[in-house]
């Protein structure tokens, strides 16, 4: 039976057999309910005859009151009473408490049925149950069938659900072949991908995963040891070998090597049949995701200078077409989920790019292929995205990136140390406005319909590196795409406010300020 057929069996049980199953077993359920609910026996009535003169001298007589039942949890305990019926005057002479006995089971009052030549019994169940007996004689077997022996009992109610359950589960299989018969299966491609290309960097080489790092849309992410060093293992179910797919091949395109995209050692298959996990290693950058750093710490100027630029050079090359490499020729690439989470920061705040499971690349002459337009995350999608109003062009894709570039810059800003005033608590773009889980909805309101955007604190505006970082800022997130900077034109910008800083020192920023003006800014241009 193929994984369809199983799902396809799972989806008819929980439609037709489990809501019957319910059903059957509720009497069972009922009854179980009333005997986990009944009322247990803790006293009963106590009488002890005693016709010794001797012992009724030395207060061992006739005793009565109230004996505390003791016994086994899982005991039931009952009320008991003996007695002698001499010419119709009753004679007590014991009661008391009475260990688990089935003959009790149920019985509320103590009463005997079968006539006795010398002492009567009966037991009960329920506390000071004993203290009335009762003597109803029975000889007709029609009004004692009446009373069901409880073994008897007990098997009705385990055979019934049984059989009725064995019923459901042959008339349920005949509906999966009627529905099976009737509509025709879909296949998921969960399949096996076949066989691996090989990773020659990885080879027979041992490696131990240690602990997960984070959680992403399509998989998690592992610290791993690999001989001496520690890598990153991104792992994929088999569901979401598509996005596995994208993202080996992008990683394995000519001219991907840069110090600026995160860098790719190899692919493995883990598992068989459906337990199949796609592995992507990578290179592992302790200080982790630029989201988790920023939570975490805040910047120098100079930091971040040097952030914003290694990050802008990296989705500068990304974007570019380059021809004529060594192995080969680099299309352009939009990465299309670009967010502080998406940045890794290597041990000295160098910055590169990761996650390319939604990158999609343009190579002259090829379609785009099966390209959806609203993709990536919510709270970082440009306004055409949110609008579905997107130019499935390679242009278009950039300027979407840029758009993101522009919030990421954004959040480096928030987290500033620079500027003449405090600095915040780390904050996603646009959190303050509509919180951490925002919907779709929620993102065109603001972004769309009312052109929202992060807010430029105004003590930004009187630190000039801040002045000209948000200046860029709001050229990237321009709501009119073709207005948007390219990314090469942003880091162009950082390398100048990253050479202001160099020749000006803290305490001559007040003086900066007015030359500001003869500043050669590089010139504004789209992403095209």
């Amino acid at each position: 039976m193929s994984s369809v057929d199983v799902q396809d069996a799972v989806g008819i049980c929980f439609l037709y057999v489990f809501p019957s199953i319910l059903f059957l077993l509720s009497p069972y359920l009922y009854f179980s309910g009333a005997i986990l609910g009944r009322t247990e026996t803790q006293e009963c009535v106590h009488y002890n005859y005693n016709p010794n003169p001797a012992a009724i001298q030395e207060n061992r007589g006739n005793r009565s009151g109230i004996e505390m039942c003791a016994g086994e949890k899982d005991k039931r305990r009952h009320c008991f009473a003996t007695w002698r019926n001499v010419s119709g005057i009753v004679d007590i002479v014991k009661q008391g408490c009475w260990l688990d006995d089935t003959n009790c089971y149920d019985s509320t009052e103590c009463v005997e049925k079968k006539e006795s030549p010398d002492v009567f019994f009966c037991c009960c169940e329920g506390n000071m149950c004993n203290d009335k007996i009762v003597y109803t004689p029975d000889n007709t077997q029609a009004v004692q069938s009446k009373f069901w022996p409880p073994v008897f009992t007990t098997l009705m109610y385990s055979l019934v659900p049984i059989i009725g359950i064995t019923a459901i589960i042959l008339f349920s299989f005949w509906m999966y072949r009627h529905h099976k018969l009737a509509y025709p299966l879909v296949l998921v491609p969960t399949q096996d991908p076949g066989p691996m290309p090989p990773s020659p960097i990885l080879g027979q080489k041992p490696l131990q995963l240690i602990e997960i790092k984070a959680r992403g849309r399509f998989g998690c992410v592992w610290k791993a040891q690999l001989l001496n060093d520690y890598v990153a293992v991104k792992i994929f179910p088999i569901q979401d070998k598509q996005s596995w797919q994208n993202e080996y091949e992008i990683y394995n395109l000519s001219g991907m090597r840069h110090e600026n995209l995160l860098h790719f050692l190899g692919a493995e298959k883990r598992g068989n049949n459906m337990d199949i996990e796609l592995w992507l290693i990578t290179a592992y950058h302790e200080k982790g995701s630029l989201t988790d750093y920023l939570k975490a710490n805040v910047l120098s100027w100079s930091e971040l200078c040097h952030i914003a630029q290694t990050m802008a050079r990296g989705l500068a090359y990304l974007h570019e077409d380059i021809p004529g490499l060594k192995d080969g020729h680099k299309p352009a690439i939009a990465h299309r989920d670009i967010k502080s989470k998406n940045i890794l920061l290597k041990s000295n705040l160098t910055a590169c790019i990761a996650d390319f499971g939604l990158a999609q690349r343009f190579e002259a002459g090829k379609s785009a292929g099966d390209t959806h337009g609203q993709v990536g995350t919510r709270r970082y999608m440009a306004p055409e995205v949110l609008e579905g109003a997107i130019n499935f062009q390679r242009d278009s894709f950039l300027r979407i990136d840029m758009y993101a570039l522009g919030l990421v810059l954004w959040e480096l800003a928030a987290r500033c140390k620079a500027a003449d005033g405090p600095v915040d608590e780390y904050m996603l773009p646009f959190e303050e406005e509509i919180g951490q889980h925002p919907s779709l909805e929620d993102m065109q309101d603001v972004v769309v319909h009312k052109k929202l955007r992060p807010m430029l604190r105004e003590c930004w505006q009187k630190h000039t590196g801040l002045t000209m970082l948000c200046e860029t800022i709001e050229e990237c997130w321009d709501h009119e795409a073709e207005a948007r900077l390219s990314a090469g034109c942003v880091e162009e910008r950082m390398v100048q406010m990253q050479r202001l800083n160099n020749v000006t020192a803290p305490e001559e920023i007040v003086t900066v300020v007015t030359m500001v003006t003869n500043v050669d800014y590089p010139p504004k241009e789209s992403s095209l």
